[in-house]
């Protein structure tokens, strides 16, 4: 087990800059379907993937899971990253799920793959750092198994969401009847999975599938700005404490208590002879705020 946590926190060495894509800097890149961005100033550490697909309302297609798989394998390479938020840039959409008229056109095997690899997708969305899903508006389908893929969840209270597939003949097939049972517990996920019932934000706060829910603005980016909101409170704490904290929780969730405290031993073995460590006894000590470098 310790070689399993100490391969999936192996760091890229040297740094590479994160290359910014659909910011001013690079205005080009603004008909690509997604775009990276790395904030700066005091929101440095804070990544963004902007979905920007408005002819199919973020549908996952071909091109889509292909530019968003690019992406996660560039910020994987970028230790810098502190907190990704995945939002969107068509307004009233998060995401609604599987492109059907590209499938329409697949075979059978083709669906299989096609399907196989949007898992494959969800799978690299659970990223060293912590993710976060701003959701300002409809997250159906592959669209709300995208976000469950994230650590954190912030919606639109007006934002609509739902594993709708069995309205449509299908059953969730990028993680949903994996990751709806671990958040809200199998009896409701079963329910809302058979039901194919569409959660308004409100009401998936309530049922604890969302961490916030907030009254959408003019501008339809009200969830947005909650989730840049909660990047920044996670900004300032010590990186791989943060990181290793995750691997803690995701991989101790999964298996026994006793088989979890093993792996939280092994986390916190791992951050004792980090710099960021001695520094924050070191700020605790002289009574000021310490200054995390992420080593």
């Amino acid at each position: 087990m310790l070689r399993v946590l100490t391969s999936t926190l192996r760091f890229p060495r040297p740094w590479k800059p994160l290359e910014t894509r659909g910011c001013s800097s690079n205005p080009g890149a603004a008909g690509r379907e997604i775009q990276v961005c790395a904030l700066a100033g005091p929101n440095q550490g804070i990544a963004e993937i902007l979905m920007n697909r408005p002819s199919a309302r973020n549908a996952l297609g071909n091109v889509f899971v292909s530019q968003l798989l690019e992406a996660l394998a560039q910020l994987r390479e970028d230790r810098q990253v502190r907190v990704l938020i995945f939002r969107s840039g068509v307004k009233g959409v998060f995401c609604a799920g599987a492109d059907l008229k590209e499938r329409e056109q697949m075979s059978e095997a083709e669906v299989g793959l096609f399907v196989q690899r949007l898992r494959g997708l969800m799978t690299e969305i659970a990223f060293p750092a912590p993710t976060i899903a701003a959701m300002d508006g409809f997250a159906l389908g592959g669209g709300l198994e995208l976000a469950l893929a994230c650590d954190l969840r912030v919606a639109a209270s007006s934002a609509v969401m739902g594993l709708i597939e069995t309205t449509r003949g299908l059953l969730p097939g990028a993680g949903g009847t994996q990751r709806l049972p671990r958040c809200l517990g199998v009896a409701l996920a079963k329910e809302l999975i058979f039901t194919g019932r569409r959660l308004s934000g409100v009401q998936a706060q309530a049922l604890g599938l969302v961490n916030h829910a907030v009254a959408q603005n003019e501008e339809g980016n009200a969830a947005y700005h909650r989730a840049r909101a909660l990047a920044q409170e996670i900004l300032p704490q010590a990186p791989i404490a943060v990181r290793l904290s995750k691997v803690a929780i995701d991989r101790g969730i999964e298996v026994d208590i006793a088989s979890g405290m093993a792996i939280e031993g092994i986390c916190y073995a791992q951050n004792i002879p980090t710099r960021d460590r001695l520094e924050g006894m070191a700020a605790f000590r002289e009574k000021r705020l310490p200054r995390f470098v992420g080593e």
